[in-house]
């Protein structure tokens, strides 16, 4: 066995084992014996904002060829596999991170493992497979073309984040078509690495039989990832994309604190009272009372260093300007005052959410991978819980008046362009 050292301090979650490897891969197993079922995802350094600039979507690519062969097994086996072990399983590169992962009857689980392990460090990507793989990655991005939201939220992304990190993840036509085998050797020897991969096991599994498992497919992995420099992001301002159609769509996005940061709860507890559920502000004061649009949402987003609240609104071209108004006024108006029903409603909804958790073994390996690459810890159900309910109005509304919405990124589609108000904040200024 390679060597390794288990984190005690790295976690407040004693239920779940932190076993570093001594090439830098990171496990984290955490036993849920009351399912029948198992989960498991790894990921690797190797997300689209390390993709070379003219070879958009090259890491979706990458995980897509990995799966057409790999160690003793042809394409044709690892679907047969995949399908005799019962996995439902997935893979797909998100900003940062390149993942591939699978839930599956328990008893799968050390076969699961066996194949990813292949499939991870032994893939073959063949080359006459590729303008296959390429032409479905063509097709998604033709169809998010064609899909008017998903042209909003991929614009606005990019203007959140900057051209680098607000990549989207299905790449563009033009780097996909430009991609080469040798790019996808190039990308696949520099990031698919252990140091600073993560693998996460949650479910009804052998505890001290997985950890050695994991240890005999993974311990002699070798390699080194480098680090991109952060870069500054994008900026504030406004865009409207042309287009004849019967609806507008809105959305809207402003910085806010990442998943790191102490005050996240602050934040994503005031986006939960303006934007979960239907009684929430937003459906209820947008939609409901004024009946100004059919769809209207608040979210937050993180990177691992710096984070943003995104919305979005779906309306009619002769309500839109007055959506945008009225949303952006109650968001900044949440500085106002909260009301204890409103914090306790989305109390019970976190909790709702919470019980779901401890039913599912993948949402749970989702977790685990998330706080792992944001936080560098594992956050407990038991220490969400207590988080979440030690929360009070004034100490919501005191951070939401110490970092006001502003600096607003605000992307249109439809038939005419709309004019963004001034932010409160800026009004007094």
């Amino acid at each position: 066995m390679s060597s390794h050292t288990t984190g005690e301090p790295a976690t407040t979650d004693e239920s779940v084992r932190v076993v570093s490897l001594a090439n830098g891969l990171t496990i984290l197993a955490q036993p849920m014996p009351w399912l029948r079922t198992a989960a498991f995802a790894l990921a690797v350094r190797g997300g689209v904002e390390y993709e070379p600039e003219r070879c958009g979507g090259l890491a979706g690519l990458l995980c897509e060829m990995s799966q057409r062969g790999a160690g003793r097994y042809s394409s044709r086996d690892i679907v047969a596999m995949q399908d005799n072990l019962g996995l439902d399983h997935s893979s797909g590169a998100s900003s940062a991170l390149a993942s591939f992962g699978a839930a599956m009857p328990a008893d799968s689980l050390p076969d699961a493992l066996s194949l990813y392990a292949e499939i991870i460090r032994r893939p073959h990507l063949p080359g006459d497979q590729l303008d296959d793989a390429r032409m479905g990655a063509l097709q998604e991005v033709r169809a998010i073309r064609d899909e008017p939201t998903q042209q909003l939220i991929l614009r606005l992304k990019k203007m959140q984040y900057g051209p680098r990190a607000g990549r989207p993840t299905c790449g563009d036509e033009a780097g996909l078509t430009a991609i080469t085998m040798s790019d996808l050797h190039r990308f696949y020897s520099e990031r698919y690495r252990p140091d600073g991969a993560i693998l996460a096991v949650a479910g009804h599994f052998d505890l001290d039989a997985t950890i050695d498992h994991v240890e005999s497919l993974f311990g002699d992995w070798q390699g080194e990832s480098s680090e991109l420099a952060d870069d500054s992001g994008g900026q504030p301002g406004y865009a409207h994309i042309q287009q004849d159609s019967s609806q507008t769509h809105i959305g809207l996005g402003f910085p806010a604190v990442p998943l790191s940061d102490p005050d996240y709860y602050l934040l994503r507890a005031g986006v939960g009272i303006l934007s979960d559920g239907m009684s929430s502000r937003l459906f209820d004061r947008v939609r409901e009372q004024r009946g100004l649009c059919y769809n209207v949402s608040l979210s937050v987003h993180s990177m691992r260093h710096r984070g943003a609240v995104l919305g979005y609104a779906g309306t009619t071209p002769e309500r839109a300007q007055e959506t945008l108004d009225v949303t952006l006024r109650e968001i900044e108006a949440i500085v106002d005052g909260i009301e204890s029903a409103e914090l306790d409603r989305l109390k019970v909804r976190v909790q709702s959410g919470l019980i779901m958790e401890q039913e599912s073994s993948w949402s749970r390996v989702s977790s685990l991978i998330s706080d792992w690459f944001h936080r560098g810890r594992v956050v407990s159900m038991a220490e969400l819980e207590q988080r979440i309910e030690s929360l009070t109005t004034d100490q919501i509304v005191a951070y939401w008046r110490a970092h006001p919405p502003s600096d607003y990124r605000v992307v249109t589609l439809g038939q005419h362009p709309l004019i963004v108000p001034p932010s409160r904040n800026e009004s007094k200024a």
